[in-house]
């Protein structure tokens, strides 16, 4: 069984997949975004990174009750005998501001048998693509919550007071932020200084296309019960998508783009000529992409002709 939890912005969501087919068709298209269950169990979890592994199946009554407290709004949740209760999946929306606005980033979550005891083991579904410093291409996470990383003192994993819904929100304010290239060890020595915020904006350029790239993958290939999430989420973000591109390629610094949050850009210089080189190529593969899920796209092939 598999918990879906969807990171949007600054609220926690859970991805609502019913797991009575007779009724699945109908309820994804039109629930999943307007009526998210905080909590679901999904029959198969095959394709989760964690499968063969033997975990703590009493741990996600654990979950639910921090989540509930942590949480700003109720929850509801669907309860159905578990096979699997040690497995969970998350996605979480890149947050405007950062090279890493609009994307979909899914995780793998396992609780082991010393659960809370011990953190949870958390895998990153990368596509064999590095979008940051802390996510590695084989799916590793470097986080001091998970104990992967150094740390200390709040940084690290309380059994008493850490949470999966923490391991999530640092995943997403301090993992995929709006200056990753200061996330490698040593670099934050470079914040402020010319030679770092020039290599920053490199790499915020590069993590952007990586994360654009991995999308392409995420729409071929969706992680089991999360393809309606995907799709839904490329009907209503297509067009903000597309037109970001679209204001890279004429100029505009990477994160001040329509509805990123920025709208002065101050002395901020440019998107560079390679990254513009590259983001047009890849601007035809997404225009591409979106049309073959049926999202109309026509405006933007018409600016490309």
């Amino acid at each position: 069984m598999e918990v879906q939890p969807l990171v949007d912005g600054d609220r926690l969501r859970f991805e609502r997949t019913n797991s009575n087919p007779e009724t699945n068709d109908d309820q994804e298209t039109t629930e999943h975004r307007s009526s998210f269950k905080r909590f679901d169990m999904v029959v198969d979890c095959s394709d989760h990174h964690f499968l063969d592994g033997e975990g703590n199946a009493l741990a996600l009554s654990q979950v639910k009750e921090r989540l509930v407290e942590e949480s700003s709004t109720g929850m509801e949740y669907s309860r159905k005998e578990p096979s699997r209760m040690d497995l969970l999946r998350a996605a979480i929306v890149g947050s405007n501001g950062t090279p890493y606005h609009d994307g979909l980033f899914f995780f793998d979550i396992f609780l082991p048998p010393e659960y809370p005891q011990e953190p949870p083991s958390v895998h990153y579904r990368s596509g064999g693509l590095r979008v940051n410093p802390n996510l590695y291409e084989s799916g590793k996470i470097c986080l001091s919550l998970l104990n992967t990383w150094t740390g200390s003192g709040s940084e690290v994993w309380n059994p008493e007071r850490s949470s999966i819904l923490q391991v999530l929100l640092s995943l997403q304010a301090l993992v995929l932020n709006e200056k990753p290239y200061f996330n490698e060890a040593g670099y934050d020595k470079l914040i402020g200084r010319a030679e770092g915020e020039k290599n920053s904006i490199s790499y915020n350029e590069n993590a952007f296309l990586m994360t654009w790239k991995s999308m392409l993958y995420l729409i071929r290939q969706p992680p089991k019960h999360f393809e309606a999430l995907v799709e839904e989420h490329l009907r209503e973000r297509s067009q903000n998508i597309l037109s970001s591109c679209k204001s890279y390629l004429e100029g505009a610094p990477l994160a001040y783009a329509p509805d990123s949050g920025k709208t002065q850009h101050g002395n901020q210089k440019g998107a560079s000529a390679g990254f513009k080189i590259m983001l047009g190529k890849l601007f035809s593969k997404l225009v591409e992409a979106f049309s073959g899920k049926g999202i109309d796209c026509s405006h933007f092939i018409e600016q490309e002709k």
